[in-house]
């Protein structure tokens, strides 16, 4: 089987205003006085606004479910006593005209010295999917064979449409804000493990990016740990969705590996030009799944329907494998017809103003689960 595990980024917003506030490090502690969380389970990120969380490694998409159940409930009640809340959206709907500091690291210092207004703008959060290889050779087949299905996953986990107080018109505007660095994106080809460090290792030794942190595509080698990280997604209003997604990134990284997941890739759709993604991408960050998705088998949009009976056809096998199948199609069939998360937080903002946006941004500990059989609990 194989591994999974889900690292979780958030905003703290203002209770009343819902801009974005620099209290994290006051979050923290207060969090790590709770019995339910530990305090090494919650990170510092960029900007003092911003906490970042890890579940443990997880065969089920049940334990994830709970990890993150009980990792955003503790980091919500501890930014209470602080007054200010936790948001699940990957971008910070409303801004104040001060730039949010960036959190006291000599890492975080120098990259704002080097990119200043990028940093000061890096008010966006994301969801990153681990799954686990069984070695770097392995891991890079898997980040080939990926790169089709990055549009996809875009589209389906949008949850960014509003920016300083703005409707963007796109569906995912983080990952327009993220595209402006230098080495972000859909991942290029790589031959082999071997290729892979060498050509990330030389990105740092001639000086172009500081660190092997700033790879910022959308899926990567883990430098820690035996996995790919899938950076693609928003975080997630619901616990449930985010759920879905990462059995869903699981799934295809399974069907990629082969079957087994520890040994051969299996085939994949046949590699897609880099000007080609790079649209779909772009198209999936504009449209999420309202218009048309783009089919990581063809190349060519259709349908969402059309489109997700394609991929399920496809990845069966190995959500079935994994036990995840009555978890994952239930949810992504929900996710269709209600909308992603940008399709919520426009329906809600239309239908009550900024509070009832800001409400549902900060509903975070909340979440439904699926029953014993697969069907979604309201």
């Amino acid at each position: 089987m194989v591994t999974v595990g889900v690292e979780e980024e958030y905003l703290l917003l203002d209770a009343a205003t819902g801009v974005p506030v620099a209290r994290a490090e006051q979050v923290r502690k207060a969090a790590d006085l709770q019995a339910t969380i530990d305090g090494s389970e919650v990170q510092r990120e960029l900007l003092q606004a911003q906490l970042e969380v890890a579940t443990p490694v997880c065969e089920t998409l049940d334990d994830v479910g709970a990890h993150l159940e009980r990792l955003r409930g503790a980091l919500a009640a501890a930014a209470a006593t602080h007054g200010c809340r936790l948001a699940a959206c990957g971008a910070a709907p409303f801004a104040d005209r001060l730039a949010v500091p960036v959190s006291d690291t000599p890492r975080y210092r120098a990259i704002r010295a080097d990119a200043r207004q990028l940093t000061d703008e890096q008010l966006i959060t994301g969801m990153h999917v681990h799954v686990g290889v069984p070695d770097r050779e392995a891991g890079v087949a898997v980040l080939n064979g990926l790169r089709p299905w990055l549009p996809l996953i875009v589209a389906l986990s949008a949850n960014s449409p509003m920016w300083e107080g703005t409707d963007t018109g796109f569906a995912d505007w983080r990952t327009v804000v993220f595209s402006r660095w230098p080495v972000s994106g859909v991942p290029p080809l790589f031959d082999g493990a071997a290729d892979y460090d060498a050509r990330i290792r030389a990105l740092v030794d001639r000086g172009l990016i500081a660190d092997l942190g700033q790879l910022y595509w959308q899926a990567r080698l883990s430098e820690r740990y035996p996995t790919v990280e899938i950076r693609a997604m928003d975080v997630q209003l619901r616990v449930d969705e985010a759920v879905m997604l990462a059995g869903l990134v699981r799934a295809i990284a399974a069907t990629l590996l082969g079957g087994s997941g520890s040994g051969r890739p299996a085939a994949h759709p046949a590699p897609r030009h880099p000007e080609e993604l790079a649209a779909a991408v772009w198209y999936a960050a504009r449209h999420g799944c309202t218009e048309r998705l783009y089919d990581p088998h063809t190349g060519a949009l259709d349908s969402p329907p059309a489109v997700m009976d394609r991929v399920l056809d496809t990845l069966g096998p190995a959500l079935d494998r994994n036990g995840d199948t009555a978890l994952v199609e239930p949810l992504l069939k929900r996710l269709l017809t209600e909308g992603n998360g940008a399709v919520r937080q426009r329906r809600e903002l239309r239908s009550g103003g900024r509070t009832a946006l800001l409400d549902l941004l900060t509903a975070a500990a909340d979440g439904a689960r699926p029953d014993p059989e697969g069907a979604p609990v309201p």
